[in-house]
């Protein structure tokens, strides 16, 4: 029950911020506070109690799950499940939301109540498809969270607010439309081979399905989740509703939204679609490192500080990309980290940003400049985190981008070494906005106030998270690793990697997804103890509980 507490305790905090607005502004700001406060202590709770593995880690089963009849006649199921995957991405959900909340303290000065409401409807959202396990209430999840996203542009976004709000809109949900057609065709596939009509994640694991028709429902799923991620060419709303979105907006968007399409490939994608993911895997690693490239290159090219940060989050998420098609742990644990670290620094960044605006009124990187002697305190976390943005050694962001590289390089060398130029790229562009802003002759005689003792609370804490992952990252890479062998079991199949008598054969078979961790290894090679079907009786019967 407690996964069900946790979405509806965000629902009913919307619902109570909403109507605290006719008593005042801050009756609304401190009922979120108090709800995401509330969601914390969950999340903490569920980190205390994960699991019995080594070091307290899960090893097998959920960490918690929740499993009711919704729609029966439907066959659809009110599923919740937590594992080491979800747990991280929940717990980045609630921490941005709070520090969202905290940087529009004295921003969002109407509407108060249903600003707060949007805000508190879309971390439901968010959280909701972090939890998901029936793919109909993963999609009603998927569109919980966009309308309240186009509200929150659309009202209290800047000069072309409307734009950008109905851009992302359409994007969004034009790119969900075609996902629903795959869960239902997904649906109808399998009721229709097994007489059982579910919804359910485990019943699509293992399915035979005509590759042709494989492919056209993979790429109905991958046009959402490309679209949220955003890849390039699909990335074209996101620079947009970015700049015009109130700073708890751009946080949520940067932090959270865009997650959730790495999560969604992560999770559906690769282990419904094994072999199609293996036949697209490396048209998507192309995309991977264009976005990185040219993403990299626009932030280069910005002079809106806002639009500049957009940018950088199509290069970072790029990353993202690129590893999770390189099909094995070390890449995949770096994109968990890159996943985190890119919300934590970028939602920092934003946050800058929007801090600044409120100061000067402008996000034009142009106007400013010698601003150091003036905000030295603004100024230092600006740099911190641009210094996290090129990758600097001993920050969170290092440790991602050094880890998909690795995996990816295993993978395919000539597309990696194409995506470490994004790193030189990416120090270009830092280092640019921290001289043309911080730095050099002032423009104009800004009078600019530092940051108070909130603002400060708001950004060290940040701080704190991306110096813990870039010197410690390890209690998240193993909260995450079970989860992501579970993936990555799905795709180590003999259908894709055919065994051969010669080790060095199997080692070609599997240039796209070589193993890094030396279990996964043996199941490839024949080395393993447990077949193929075995461990998919197992994988069903202890972590997603199948249903007959």
């Amino acid at each position: 029950m407690i996964l069900l507490y946790l979405i509806l305790i965000m629902i009913a905090g919307g619902l109570a911020a909403w109507l605290s607005g006719r008593a005042g502004d801050n009756l609304p700001r401190w009922i979120t506070l108090l709800t995401l406060g509330i969601a914390a202590v969950i999340v903490a709770a569920l980190w205390t109690g994960k699991g019995s593995g080594a070091d307290g880690i899960l090893t097998s089963g959920w960490m918690a799950e929740f499993d009711v009849s919704w729609l029966p006649q439907l066959g659809i199921r009110f599923h919740l499940a937590l594992d080491g995957l979800s747990l991280i991405m929940i717990s980045l959900t609630v921490f941005l939301g709070i520090l969202s909340v905290l940087a529009s303290w004295t921003g969002i000065t109407y509407k108060t109540g249903f600003f707060h409401f949007n805000i508190l409807w879309i971390l439901a959202g968010i959280i909701g498809v972090f939890l998901a396990m029936d793919l109909f209430l993963f999609y009603f999840f998927w569109e919980l969270m966009l309308i309240p996203m186009y509200f929150l542009i659309g009202i209290w976004g800047h000069e072309n607010s409307r734009y950008a709000a109905i851009k992302f809109f359409i994007f969004t949900q034009a790119s969900g439309l075609l996902m629903l057609l795959s869960i239902i065709g997904l649906y109808l596939i399998q009721g229709r081979a097994t007489g059982i009509y579910s919804f359910e994640y485990v019943h699509f694991l293992n399915n035979h399905i005509d590759p042709g028709l494989g492919r056209l429902l993979a790429l109905g799923f991958l046009a959402a989740f490309l679209v949220k991620l955003p890849a390039v060419p699909f990335h074209t709303w996101l620079p947009d509703a970015h700049t015009e979105a109130p700073t708890a907006g751009s946080v949520i968007l940067a932090g959270l939204l865009l997650k959730t399409g790495a999560y969604g490939i992560l999770r559906f994608v690769l282990p419904i679609f094994p072999e199609i993911s293996t036949e697209l895997a490396p048209w998507a690693m192309i995309l991977g490192v264009t976005g990185i490239l040219y993403g990299a290159k626009l932030a280069f090219a910005q002079t809106d500080m806002k639009r500049m940060v957009a940018y950088t989050s199509v290069s970072h998420m790029g990353f993202v990309l690129l590893g999770i098609f390189a099909f094995n742990q070390i890449a995949l644990q770096g994109v968990v980290m890159q996943m985190v670290t890119h919300g934590i620094s970028t939602g920092a960044l934003f946050i800058l940003a929007g801090l600044m605006q409120e100061r000067i009124h402008t996000r034009d990187m142009d106007l400013m400049g010698g601003l150091w002697d003036k905000v030295p305190r603004m100024a230092a976390v600006g740099m911190v985190f641009a210094m996290a943005s090129l990758g600097l050694p001993g920050l969170g962001n290092f440790v991602a981008e050094f880890l998909v590289l690795l995996g990816a390089f295993q993978a395919n060398q000539v597309i990696t070494i194409l995506a470490t130029l994004g790193l030189i790229a990416a120090t270009v562009y830092a280092l640019r906005f921290v001289q043309q802003v911080f730095h050099g002759k002032a423009r104009r005689e800004w009078q600019v106030k530092d940051f108070n003792i909130r603002e400060l609370a708001i950004t060290e804490s940040m701080i704190i998270v991306i110096v813990w992952l870039g010197l410690y990252p390890q209690p998240l890479i193993n909260t995450a690793k079970p989860a992501l062998e579970h993936i990555q079991d799905q795709l180590t199949i003999p259908d894709i990697y055919p065994r051969t008598g010669n080790p060095d054969d199997n080692a070609v078979k599997m240039k796209l997804a070589p193993g890094t961790n030396s279990a996964i290894e043996q199941n490839i090679t024949g080395g393993g103890e447990e077949n193929r079907s075995s461990r998919i009786q197992k994988f069903r019967r202890t972590s997603y509980r199948g249903r007959k």
